[in-house]
This record gives C-alpha cells, sequence and structure tokens, in this order.
C-alpha cells in the first residue's frame, strides 16, 4: 500500500519543483524596498534622493531608483490644497533628479502642470456649479416630497439640504466623478513617466 503522505510533505515537494529566482530577481527584491524607504525618507525632508542614491553600486541603483520612483508616482495627486500642491513640486522634482532623459521628462511635467492649473482654475467653477445645481435640484425634490406628505405646499419653511447625509453623498459622488476625468489624464501621465529612462 502507498505511503501517505502529510500535507507539509506536499507542499514542500511543490517548493523544490518551483525554479529558483534569478540573481537578478533576488536584487530586485532586496533593493527595491530600500528605494521605497528612500523617497519616504526625502518626502518627509530626512535625506537627498541624489546623496543617497550615490552610496548604492551601479546594479542596485537602478532598482533602488525604481523603489523610489515608485513611491514617488503614488504620491502625485490633484491639487486640492496648497499642501498638495507643494508636495506634488517636491514629487516631481525627486522624479526628475532620477530620471536620465530631462527633457522629455519637462514635456510630461508640461502636460501635468496644465492638468493641474486647470484642476485648480475651471474645476473650481465647474464644482460650485455643480454643488449649486445639486442642492437646487435636492430641495426642489425635499420640497416635493414634503408636499405630498402634508397635502398643502410649504409657506415660508426653509430646509437646510446641504446637512441632510443624502444630499452629502450625492455631493461625494458628483465630486469623485468630476475628479475622475482629471485623475484618468494625471494616471496616463503617471504611465509616460514610469517609461521614461
Amino acid at each position: 500500500m502507498g505511503e501517505i503522505k502529510s500535507a507539509f510533505e506536499k507542499a514542500m515537494e511543490k517548493v523544490e519543483r518551483l525554479e529558483k529566482p534569478s540573481e537578478e530577481e533576488i536584487k530586485k527584491w532586496k533593493h527595491l524596498p530600500q528605494g521605497e524607504k528612500l523617497a519616504s525618507s526625502y518626502l518627509k525632508d530626512e535625506s537627498s534622493l541624489l546623496v543617497e542614491l550615490a552610496k548604492y553600486d551601479e546594479d542596485a541603483k537602478r532598482f533602488v531608483s525604481e523603489g523610489a520612483q515608485q513611491v514617488l508616482l503614488r504620491n502625485i495627486d490633484l491639487p486640492k490644497d496648497d499642501l498638495i500642491a507643494r508636495k506634488n513640486k517636491k514629487v516631481m522634482e525627486g522624479i526628475k533628479a532620477l530620471k536620465n532623459d530631462k527633457v522629455r521628462i519637462e514635456n510630461v511635467y508640461s502636460k501635468m502642470r496644465s492638468i493641474f492649473e486647470h484642476y485648480e482654475q475651471q474645476g473650481g467653477v465647474q464644482k460650485k456649479q455643480a454643488y449649486e445645481r445639486l442642492k437646487g435640484n435636492f430641495e426642489m425634490k425635499l420640497q416635493q416630497a414634503i408636499q405630498q406628505q402634508l397635502g398643502t405646499p410649504l409657506a415660508g419653511i426653509k430646509i437646510d439640504v446641504e446637512k441632510q447625509p443624502q444630499f452629502q453623498e450625492e455631493w461625494r459622488r458628483t465630486l469623485a466623478q468630476l475628479d475622475s476625468q482629471y485623475y484618468k489624464l494625471l494616471d496616463e501621465y503617471k504611465q509616460e513617466i514610469q517609461a521614461i529612462s
């Protein structure tokens, strides 16, 4: 009768059949997290990217730089306030320092800055208009619903719809929808940046 194997023995047999990681993969696993840590430290103003990167040999530097760039790219956001705008500037400076092709990176940054500018100027106007439109529609629907329940029109009663949870939820959805157009473009630019050497 055949030997009965434990789950552990079966798992170990599967592990033995797996291919061993290449030297390249091992270096990547080791150095990507170091780059991520370096970028976090840079964002907290605790270190200089180039000074810290210079401490690595050429082989490791590639992966450290890649890890740092991944973190920095994730930190680019729509400039919803001054803090985010300043952070974007710092992040973009950091990425540019890590890239070799400064001209291509600056071309992408020009497009990105246009999106940021449009978001701050036109986006604000769009949001204000959408907010007023939503508020007006919500007030009208709420008054109609109350009028239907009471059977008479509301005389002089003002309802603050902005405090209604349904209004706030609808406003969050509207905001997300407005911002999604900008995020789509921003994600495309981030991919372009990632492809630049």
